[in-house]
C-alpha cells in the first residue's frame, strides 16, 4: 500500500492565489473551496494555509496600505472561525505588521486591535492568542518613548487591562518589587554648579535654558526663596527614596530622608503660589481641552529651572503625591516585606504629622486644591483595598453560585403594608401589644431617637482611665495586685473603649505582652502623655520596656506551654528558604503542596531562594494557625533535611535556655 506525499509548495501557491481572490471578493469562500479540494490531512493543510497567509502578508507590506493589512487580518479571523486556519494566525500577522511598520502607522493598526477586543476575548481566540498579544504590546512599549509617546503607551496599558482579567498574575507585581532602574540624574558636583553665579551673569546670558525646557510663553517667575546648591542637591536626592522606599527602614538613611524632607516641605510651605501662576495653569488646561497635545517630561533637573519648578503647581503636586505614596507603603502591611521592615513609634508619629502637612499643601496649591486633595485621598484609599486583596492571595472576584444560593419561594403570602402600618400621614406601627406599640411610636423617626445625647453611655477616655493613670504613678506606691487594670471586668471594658476612642488600639507594635494587664499598663502610659489634665512625668513608657533584653524573652516563654507549638515567623521562613535553595521541591510533597501550586511558584520567580520562600508562604496561608514550628520540623525531617530541622530546633532551645538564665538571676 503506497502513500502519496503531501505537495507543500503546490498547496501553498494555490492558497496564496485563493487568498488574493478572497480579498477582492471580501469573502473567505475561495479559501474554503481550495482547502476542501487539496488532498491531505487537515493539519497539513492548516499549516500550509498559515504559511501562505504569512508569506502573502510579507508581499503586501512592501507595497500595500494600512487598509490592505487589516483586510488580510479580517480574512484570517474568518478562516479561524471556519476551521481552516490555526487560531494563532491573526496574532502572528498582527505582530509581523507592527514589527515592520513605523510608529505613526502602528498607531492606526493598534486602533484596529482596540476595536476588536471582544473578538480577542472570545473562547476561539483568547487561550491561543493572549500570550501573543502580551508579547506584541511589550514589544511596542519598548519601541515607544515614555515621555514623547505618553498617550500611545497609556492606550496600550488600557488595552491590556481590558483584555486580561483582574486576577492575571503577570500584571499584579505579587512580590512588591520596585523599578530600581528609574534613576533621576542631576548635578552632584558643587564645583560645577551654576547656582552660585550672580544674577548679572544670568542676564548677560539672557537666561538661556536647555532646548525644550521652556517655551515661548514660559516667562521666568520670580522666587522669594534663596535657592543654593544645597537645596538643589537635597531636593533631587529625595527621588532616590521615592524610587526605593525600603532604604527608609535603615536608621541612617531615615535620618537623611527626614532632614531633607523637612527642608523641602518648609520651602513649599513658605512659598505660596499666587493667582497669576494659577491662571497660567488654567490656560494650559484650556489648551489641552481644545485638542492640543500636552507634553509632560519625567523630570528636568537643570539648576537653571529650579525657581521655575517651585512656581509650577503641577510640579509641586507631583512631588507631594510621591510623599503620600511613599508613606502609604511604609505604613501598609505588605506580605513580602522583610521582618525587619517595621517603623518605630517616632517614625510613625512623624509620618502622620507630615501626611497632614502634605494634604494641607495640596489644598493650598491652585487651581482647585481642595478638589485635587480629596481625589488623591480617595485614590489612596482604593489602593489600600488593592493591597489587602493582594495580601490575601488575590482571590477571584467571581463568586460561583451554588445550589443553596438559589432564591427560594416564600412559604406563605407576604403581608400587605396596611396589615402592620396605619394609614395617612400619622400612620402608626402596630407591634401586636399595646405597650410595645406605645414604646415603638414614641418618636416618628426611631433612628434619630437613637442618636439622642441622652442615649450616649460611652465614657470619655480621661474619665475612664483617670484612676488607672493615677495608680500608674510611682509616687502613689500602688501595688500591682491592687491596680484596676488587674480587674478582668475593667480590662474588657477598657478594650472596648480603646477600640472606639483611641488610635493606639490599631497601631502595630513589636512588644509582646504576657497578659491583658501588661498591655493596659502600656496603653495607660501613652494616654497619660496625651491627656493634659493628668500628670504623667514619672510614668514609664512602653518604649522603655522594649530596651529590657530579658522581658521579651520572658513574655515569649510564657505565651504557651510548648515552645515548638508557636507559629513560624517570617525570619524563620527566610532562614529555612535560604538553606533549602534549589532543593525546595523535595519539601513540597511533605508540606502537602499540590503540583499546580508548585508550577505556579516556578512561574512567579526564577530565584531558588524566592521559590522556597513562596512555598513556605503558600503552606502558611493554607494551614493558618496550624503552621507551627513543630509541624515544619516534622516535614523537614521527613523530607531528609534533618540538619535544617536541627538548626530550627536549636534556635528555639537557645531562647529557652536564655529564659531560664534570666529567671534564675531575677530570683
Amino acid at each position: 500500500m503506497s502513500f502519496s506525499a503531501f505537495q507543500f509548495t503546490d498547496a501553498k501557491d494555490k492558497f496564496t492565489a485563493s487568498a488574493r481572490h478572497a480579498l477582492s471578493a471580501k469573502s473567505s469562500r475561495p479559501l474554503i473551496d481550495v482547502f476542501n479540494q487539496i488532498p491531505g490531512n487537515e493539519q497539513e493543510k492548516k499549516t500550509t494555509l498559515d504559511q501562505a497567509l504569512r508569506g502573502f502578508l510579507g508581499d503586501q507590506i512592501q507595497k500595500a496600505s494600512c487598509g490592505d493589512y487589516l483586510s488580510l487580518i479580517y480574512l484570517s479571523i474568518d478562516a479561524v472561525t471556519d476551521g481552516i486556519c490555526s487560531a494563532t494566525v491573526p496574532f502572528v500577522l498582527l505582530g509581523d505588521v507592527l514589527d515592520c511598520l513605523p510608529l505613526d502607522q502602528c498607531d492606526r493598526i493598534f486602533s484596529f486591535v482596540e476595536e476588536n477586543v471582544a473578538t480577542w476575548k472570545s473562547s476561539s481566540f483568547y487561550t491561543a492568542g493572549k500570550n501573543y498579544l502580551l508579547r506584541m504590546c511589550n514589544d511596542l512599549l519598548r519601541r515607544l518613548s515614555k515621555s514623547q509617546n505618553t498617550v500611545f503607551c497609556g492606550r496600550i496599558q488600557l488595552f491590556l487591562a481590558r483584555l486580561f482579567p483582574l486576577s492575571e498574575k503577570s500584571g499584579l507585581n505579587l512580590q512588591s518589587q520596585f523599578n530600581l532602574d528609574n534613576i533621576t540624574v542631576f548635578n552632584k558636583s558643587e564645583q560645577d554648579s551654576t547656582l552660585g553665579q550672580k544674577h548679572t551673569e544670568e542676564k548677560e546670558d539672557g537666561m538661556e535654558v536647555e532646548e525644550g525646557e521652556m517655551g515661548e510663553d514660559d516667562a521666568p517667575a520670580t522666587c522669594s526663596i534663596p535657592i543654593d546648591y544645597n537645596l538643589y542637591r537635597k531636593f533631587w536626592t529625595l527621588q532616590d527614596y521615592f524610587r526605593n522606599p525600603v532604604q527608609c527602614y535603615d536608621k541612617f538613611s531615615w535620618m537623611t530622608f527626614l532632614k531633607y524632607s523637612d527642608e523641602t516641605l518648609a520651602v513649599f510651605k513658605s512659598f505660596k503660589l499666587d493667582d497669576m501662576q494659577a491662571s497660567k495653569r488654567k490656560l494650559e488646561e484650556l489648551r489641552a481641552s481644545s485638542g492640543e497635545h500636552v507634553y509632560f517630561a519625567k523630570f528636568l533637573t537643570s539648576e537653571k529651572l529650579m525657581d521655575l519648578q517651585l512656581s509650577d503647581s503641577n510640579f509641586r503636586r507631583h512631588i507631594l503625591l510621591q510623599y503620600l505614596i511613599l508613606f502609604q507603603y511604609l505604613k501598609g502591611q505588605v506580605k513580602f516585606k522583610s521582618s525587619s521592615s517595621i517603623l518605630n513609634d517616632d517614625q510613625t508619629a512623624w509620618i502622620e504629622e507630615t501626611t497632614k502637612l502634605v494634604y494641607q499643601l495640596l489644598r493650598e496649591t491652585p487651581p482647585d486644591g481642595d478638589k485635587f486633595a480629596t481625589m488623591v485621598e480617595h485614590i489612596l484609599t482604593t489602593e489600600e483595598n488593592w493591597n489587602s486583596w493582594k495580601n490575601e492571595g488575590c482571590p477571584s472576584f467571581v463568586k460561583e453560585r451554588t445550589v443553596d444560593d438559589k432564591p427560594k419561594r416564600p412559604s406563605r403570602k407576604r403581608q400587605a403594608p396596611e396589615d402592620f402600618l396605619g394609614k395617612g400621614p400619622d400612620r402608626k406601627i402596630f407591634m401586636g401589644n399595646d405597650e410595645l406599640t406605645r414604646l415603638w411610636n414614641l418618636n416618628q423617626d426611631n433612628m434619630e431617637a437613637c442618636k439622642s445625647d441622652s442615649r450616649e453611655f460611652m465614657p470619655a477616655l480621661d474619665e475612664f482611665f483617670a484612676e488607672a493613670i493615677e495608680q500608674a504613678d510611682p509616687a502613689n506606691m500602688v501595688e500591682d495586685e491592687y491596680k484596676v487594670v488587674r480587674n478582668p471586668n475593667y480590662g474588657w471594658r477598657a478594650l472596648r473603649l480603646l477600640s472606639r476612642r483611641s488610635p493606639h488600639f490599631f497601631q502595630p507594635t513589636n512588644q509582646k505582652f504576657k497578659s491583658l494587664a501588661d498591655y493596659l499598663d502600656t496603653m495607660v502610659s501613652k494616654l497619660a502623655k496625651e491627656l493634659p489634665d493628668i500628670p504623667s512625668e514619672e510614668i514609664k513608657t512602653g518604649e522603655e520596656d522594649d530596651d529590657d533584653n530579658g522581658d521579651n524573652l520572658l513574655k515569649e516563654s510564657n505565651d504557651s506551654p510548648s515552645i515548638q507549638s508557636k507559629p513560624v515567623t517570617n525570619q524563620q521562613m527566610d532562614e529555612v528558604a535560604s538553606r533549602l535553595g534549589a532543593q525546595w521541591k523535595a519539601l513540597a510533597a511533605h508540606l502537602e503542596v499540590k503540583a499546580a501550586e508548585v508550577r505556579e511558584i516556578e512561574t512567579d520567580s526564577e530565584d531558588p531562594d524566592m521559590q522556597a520562600k513562596l512555598l513556605l508562604v503558600a503552606w502558611q496561608d493554607r494551614e493558618a494557625s496550624q503552621a507551627t514550628v513543630e509541624s515544619l520540623v516534622g516535614a523537614l525531617n521527613a523530607a531528609g533535611f534533618s540538619h535544617i530541622a536541627d538548626g530550627l530546633s536549636e534556635a528555639k532551645l537557645e531562647n529557652t535556655v536564655t529564659v531560664d538564665f534570666i529567671n534564675s538571676n531575677k530570683n
